[in-house]
């Protein structure tokens, strides 16, 4: 379908804040990096929508775009406030493209790393543009999963545990409503104003109880939580909660997929050329082996060299590589720099194809508008 001028077909009142929560679903913004500045930039939530424009970089051209279009909410891939201003004097691009946006109630979302982290954004694109399968995160997150310990009596076990998968709890790849049960011997002592579940105040009780043990996101925290205390029988609900050193699989930057047929290296450079419409592309020496297994790491991903080394891929494609930077593939990978716009170039295309089949209210139109700034001869 061409997104470009693709239209809905209804007019009915829909609130940015219903956007938000789609835009939610496809990229949730607890999966972004500390560093960055995902979500509602400008805007109130709470306007009706009138249409959605979708770019990569919400420039003021993309934003007088939008205004003709009648879109008021402009869903951009980078972030256009992404440091902090302490100035809006209208001096450079941001704080232009920022007054303009303001000026004409238009909310501005970006999605950013948080579309980077998930296994069907950024570099899930990447790969099956190229056609790639097998596909791996190949930076799991870390730090985002954790673990609830909690512990009841027998008749409440069951329903405490369906409360806490309902919160999200025990989803574990593939796999969901995943927890461990054991049966163990429990003891407490209340005081005179405690009113225990099994026992009186005052009584030492010693009781069979069930631990439950499930993990779940981090993000989900509060969620889980509330599950666990509206869902818990005692008086004092007994939990505890960890964060694992565990990498989680399905979250992550970059990724490595395998191709269904070898290449030499000269000929898959120019079917990566082809495919993702690059300018040119600057490579490391030819190690004289052929390639099957690929990383990929859409936008800038110098730091991910060594990864993609660890991880056997024989070529790994990305951006914004410095000079030295080429060294580093030491004989052990092809290493390719395709540029920084063209590794992310069908995300925009994801973004209002996820958009318009959750949508028909109002129009979702991409952006008409070239904001790649880098030119080749």
């Amino acid at each position: 379908m061409n997104w470009l001028n693709f239209e809905v077909r209804t007019e009915q009142a829909m609130k940015i804040k219903d956007i938000i929560a789609i835009l939610e679903a496809m990229a949730p913004t607890a999966y972004a990096e500390d560093f960055d500045n995902v979500g509602l930039l400008t805007g109130n939530d709470g306007a009706t929508a009138t249409g959605i424009m979708v770019c990569h970089d919400a420039l003021e051209s993309v934003i007088d775009e939008a205004i003709s279009k009648n879109c008021n909410i402009v869903v951009c891939f980078h972030p256009i406030l992404f440091s902090g201003l302490k100035k809006i004097t209208g001096k450079n691009y941001v704080e232009r493209a920022v007054i303009k946006a303001i000026k004409n109630d238009i909310a501005l979302y970006a999605v950013h790393t948080a579309l980077d982290n998930h296994k069907q954004g950024v570099n899930k694109i990447f790969c099956d543009a190229l056609g790639l399968t097998e596909t791996r995160i190949l930076i799991p997150k870390e730090g985002f999963i954790r673990k609830l310990v909690t512990y009841t009596i027998p008749e409440n076990a069951e329903t405490l545990r369906n409360a806490l998968f309902d919160a999200g709890a025990g989803n574990i790849g593939n796999y969901e409503y995943c927890s461990f049960t054991s049966i163990g011997m429990g003891s407490y002592q209340g005081n005179a104003d405690s009113k225990p579940e099994v026992g009186a105040p005052g009584e030492f009780v010693e009781a069979q109880e069930i631990k439950i043990e499930v993990t779940f996101e981090k993000h989900l925290e509060g969620k889980i939580l509330k599950a666990l205390f509206s869902s818990h029988i005692y008086e004092e609900a007994a939990y505890e909660v960890y964060t694992l050193d565990n990498r989680h699989q399905n979250i992550g930057l970059g990724m490595t997929g395998e191709l269904a047929t070898p290449m030499e290296e000269a000929a898959f450079l120019q079917f990566v050329r082809d495919t993702m419409k690059a300018g040119g592309i600057r490579h490391s020496a030819y190690t004289g082996r052929m390639i099957k297994k690929v990383a990929v790491l859409g936008g800038s991903g110098s730091f991910a060299i060594k990864n993609a080394i660890a991880s056997g891929a024989d070529a790994f494609l990305t951006a914004d590589l410095k000079y030295h930077q080429f060294y580093e593939a030491e004989g052990k990978l092809l290493l390719a720099d395709i540029g920084h716009f063209e590794s992310e170039r069908f995300t925009s295309d994801y973004m209002a194809g996820f958009l318009s089949e959750r949508i028909q209210e109002i129009p979702v139109v991409i952006s008409g508008v070239n904001t790649n700034p880098v030119y080749y001869l």
